[in-house]
């Protein structure tokens, strides 16, 4: 099959289980492994998960639902111990995290990038991380590889953090419950602090993208049945950033490139509520 979107994508950090307790179904996730299914989903000509597992059930499980899904994973280590978990429940079809094992593994043993994984790196268009990734003390190598990095930053994300991190991002993504101007203001913060673009989530009320000139605001697609909104975040982040990468690429104009992309994108992620877990491939669990 030939992909539509000539676009190489890397996601370097996190893999979980997210266990159901209400339904004891647990399905892969994790906010890289959730971009990279999604972008092999959107059309993307490689799709890539860069991180560490466990070597209990919960991590064969994911392993095997990537193998499936073709996502390349030949980065990747398997250590002793036990893979990341999160457990969730969830109400009107909003998802609750009642509680996590800080990564598991991956959270003891953090991610440390050699020569060899900077060469394999430099492969790929854009490499995506996020705040529950353990990634942050390498991210400067990877911008120094000249590769652009997406991070997705979360709601408990400190200002000190911003300071930390946003000097080695590209692409800055963040969730945002308040009115717009307090919106734009801290898209603002995260464009001043290094970010190339700066794009808020908002659930019903859309997107807004600040690109250090304009904010760009964007609806979203209407859902008729929202079955689960695990992932929906983590599909308009993968979908953009190939849209977006694929059309500048193409030497579309930005402001263009902008618009197009967060339109599809929007469209994709209400896609993505109609699905159980944050992509599928659910499993009972005792």
């Amino acid at each position: 099959m030939v992909a539509e979107y000539n676009v190489n994508i890397l996601g370097f950090g996190d893999n979980v289980v997210d266990q159901y307790d209400h339904i004891k179904t647990m399905y892969p996730g994790g906010n890289c492994v959730n971009l990279c299914v999604y972008a092999k989903m959107f059309g993307v000509e490689r799709s890539a998960y860069m991180g560490y597992f466990g070597n209990d059930t919960n991590a064969e499980y994911v392993i095997d639902v990537l193998k499936k899904v073709k996502i390349e994973t030949v980065k990747c280590e398997q250590l002793e111990g036990e893979n990341g978990w999160s457990r969730v429940s969830l109400v009107d079809g909003e998802r609750v995290f009642v509680g996590w094992n800080d990564g598991g593994i991956r959270g003891k043993t953090p991610f440390i990038l050699d020569r060899f994984d900077i060469e394999y790196i430099r492969q790929f268009d854009l490499v995506h991380t996020g705040n529950y990734c353990f990634t942050e003390k390498e991210l400067h190598k990877i911008r120094e590889a000249g590769v652009p990095v997406s991070f997705d930053f979360s709601d408990d994300s400190t200002q000190e953090y911003y300071k930390e991190i946003l000097p080695h991002v590209t692409y800055a993504f963040c969730s945002f419950d308040g009115d717009d101007e307090e919106v734009r203001a801290h898209l603002k913060m995260m464009v001043d602090g290094g970010a190339k673009l700066a794009t808020a989530s908002r659930g019903s009320k859309g997107c807004i993208l600040y690109d250090g000139q304009e904010y760009y605001e964007q609806p979203a697609v209407p859902i008729e049945k929202v079955v689960d909104t695990m992932g929906a975040g983590d599909s308009l982040i993968a979908s953009f950033l190939i849209g977006y990468t694929d059309l500048t690429k193409k030497g579309i104009e930005q402001t263009a490139a902008i618009r197009e992309s967060l339109a599809d994108a929007a469209a994709f992620a209400s896609r993505i509520c109609g699905i159980e877990g944050a992509f599928g491939y659910g499993t009972s669990y005792q």
